[in-house]
């Protein structure tokens, strides 16, 4: 079976079996093709809410299945590829969080959505990278404990000088990846081209930017620019996607490190399959759980 013809079974399995299909935007296009959302993690999650189909298909990682479930409870949630998880929404763990709420009592504590569901019952609101900086703004209290992107913390503090943060160690391993000096190399290679960058980057790379924000973000920005060139301090299927839709501009990658591996484990032979009922893992949850992990999310809604 070419790429083709399983991109058209699976057009056609999806409409008989009413599922709706999200695929991250760091997916293969081949992928993209054939999903009814694409975005970032929590958009992603809203698409889903508002889609009237009860089975949902998420093309991407656990973190971002767990989403949707958290949403949408009546919804069957299916995560094609099992094994795709989030490091970054893997390093803490509940005992790790509470010692460090006993540290910092009188902290805030905010969760970027990429982390695990159980971590998120005991965050006080969580956040999107588009939405970070204005959440924290509008939180009353000037000490935030931010997890557990050190990055997106960094970037976020440095624009509110009045708040005091606490990080922790870790990050984006894909977004880490990414040193200075690729940056200065890249700048100095394409002299006419803005940088857009993740804040997931280190601060030293942001830091040299022209534009630092979420994919969508980044994406947006690259489309409705008057400019034709831009390096992409992302990761690097968004270089691709760009080119696709804007074929008149050039762009260029950052870092040829900057691949997510968790999110390429997810192949539209994957997609087949779980459509099918032969792989994939249906996403479950404790109600509980489910719950407690929806309240920092509520308040994210609230603050923003």
């Amino acid at each position: 079976m070419t790429i083709a013809e399983m991109q058209e079974e699976i057009l056609r399995i999806k409409k008989e079996k009413n599922i709706c299909i999200l695929a991250h935007a760091y997916q293969a296009d081949e992928i993209l093709e054939i999903a009814d959302y694409v975005g970032d993690s929590y958009g992603l999650a809203l698409n889903a809410r508002d889609d009237d189909k009860k089975t949902v298909l998420m093309c991407g990682v656990r973190f971002m299945a767990e989403t949707v479930k958290i949403i949408s409870p009546e919804k069957k949630v299916i995560l094609p590829a099992p094994d795709a998880g989030c490091p970054m929404a893997e390093q803490l763990d509940i005992e790790l969080l509470e010692a460090l709420k006993a540290k910092y009592p009188d902290h805030t504590v905010v969760a970027y959505i990429n982390t695990t569901a159980e971590l998120k019952t005991i965050c006080d609101v969580c956040v999107t990278s588009s939405a970070a900086l204005r959440i924290v703004k509008n939180i009353d209290n000037d000490k935030i404990l931010f997890i557990p992107d050190p990055n997106l913390g960094k970037w976020v503090a440095k624009q509110l000088p009045e708040k005091e943060f606490k990080f922790v160690n870790g990050g984006c391993p894909t977004h880490c990846r990414i040193m200075k000096d690729e940056a200065i190399k890249a700048k100095k290679a394409h002299p006419d081209a803005l940088l857009l960058v993740h804040p997931e980057c280190q601060p030293e790379v942001t830091e040299l930017s022209d534009y630092a924000g979420s994919t969508t973000g980044i994406m947006d920005y690259a489309k409705n620019s008057d400019k034709k060139e831009f390096i992409i301090g992302t990761e690097n299927s968004i270089v691709s996607h760009l080119q696709h839709m804007c074929p008149d501009k050039l762009f260029y990658p950052l870092s040829k490190d900057c691949v997510c591996h968790n999110m390429k484990l997810t192949t539209l032979a994957d997609v087949y399959n779980a459509l099918l009922g032969k792989t994939g893992e249906e996403i479950t949850m404790d109600e509980d759980v489910r719950i407690k992990a929806k309240k920092c999310i509520d308040k994210m809604l609230e603050l923003s």
